[in-house]
């Protein structure tokens, strides 16, 4: 079969394909799928430089996220039949409950091969059927940025209707969580350093504009926005850079659900947060059971994933490019065809 394997970690020139590797076979208790869609997000960048903290498998089929179809089960499943259209789950091992130190060190494109590849083998209770309406490319988003939203908004933000949320930029996670959002009701601040994607936004349902170029004291025009107040959830997804505006843009008692770290490391004041009483949850994606709570969602609301644009299989490494590059046209989320 064909796949793409990290040959080393130096970045993107270590992606080659290869067109001999043998096709994986299911165990008892294993799912056979044929890819269709795979989606790339920051966190691939990370394990193609060698920053992924709990390591890289030499070699490794990358990418956490992928859809496609059932082609073999093993004996013992039960749980999806020959023919169903499914995902997988980031973290194989994490069904529901908190996340432990064991789950995290097993997740696809890292520690295990990913969904760049034409087949795949997963065990069942990492194999979710997506809602109808999808195409493989839009539930191939899925996976990590729908499920990390879906985690930081409703499981762990608890959103209800009314409250506010500040989204950071419009990468995949924001646009996940400002869909999300409006489907609850709640109010959404956008950011974004463009002011075309920022229409975009709005045009997608979020209710204030904030401009970070124009305005670098975005915190504080959260706050005028907000009557002082601060926002309820604050979905942070910049890191050090970003994060002590984020807690000063958080009401008292709010939250901010951290999640990514694009803007890079670093250290921070932890004063706003003491004087403030804000809660900080670090989120890293999210269960099966969220995985399916979600899709729950999704189908009844006939939401569509955001994407910005498609890549055939075998120019993975033009994806990589655009998708890390950040073009100005980026909007959302990048997917591969496979």
């Amino acid at each position: 079969m064909k796949a793409f394997q990290l040959e080393d970690t130096c970045g993107i020139g270590g992606l080659m394909l290869r067109c001999n590797l043998e096709k994986p076979e299911p165990g008892p208790d294993e799912v056979l799928i044929r890819v269709r869609a795979a989606s790339l997000n920051f966190r691939d960048y990370i394990v193609a430089h060698g920053q992924y903290p709990v390591g890289v498998k030499p070699c490794v089929i990358p990418l956490s996220d992928g859809a496609g179809d059932v082609v073999e089960i093993g004996i013992s499943v039960t749980t999806v039949k020959v023919g169903d259209r499914v995902a997988g789950c980031f973290f194989p091992d994490w069904v529901s409950g908190p996340l432990t130190q064991e789950i995290f060190q097993r997740s696809l494109g890292g520690p295990l091969d990913g969904m760049l590849a034409e087949y795949v083998v997963l065990p069942q209770r990492a194999v979710i059927p997506f809602p109808e309406h999808l195409s493989y490319q839009e539930a191939a988003t899925l996976p990590n940025a729908g499920v990390t939203a879906w985690h930081a908004l409703v499981k762990a933000g608890r959103i209800r209707a009314g409250q506010t949320v500040l989204l950071l930029g419009t990468g995949g996670v924001s646009l996940f969580a400002l869909q999300f959002a409006k489907l609850h009701s709640a109010i959404v601040i956008q950011t974004s350093s463009s002011d075309e994607k920022l229409e975009r936004a709005r045009a997608m349902g979020a209710d204030y504009l904030i401009n970070y170029e124009n305005t670098p004291e975005w915190d504080e025009e959260v706050m005028k926005l907000t009557d002082g107040r601060g926002v309820d959830i604050v979905v942070e997804v910049g890191g050090a850079q970003t994060l002590e505006r984020s807690l000063r843009a958080a009401r008292f008692g709010g939250m901010v659900t951290l999640i990514g770290l694009m803007a890079g490391f670093g250290k921070i004041d932890p004063l706003p947060l003491i004087l403030r009483s804000i809660r900080m949850y670090g989120i890293n994606v999210g269960s099966a059971d969220m995985f399916r709570a979600m899709n729950l969602a999704i189908a009844t609301s006939g939401l569509h994933p955001v994407i910005t644009r498609t890549f055939p299989f075998d120019h993975a490494n033009y994806a990589y490019a655009y998708q890390f590059n950040q073009t100005e046209d980026h909007f959302g989320k990048t997917v591969i065809t496979v």
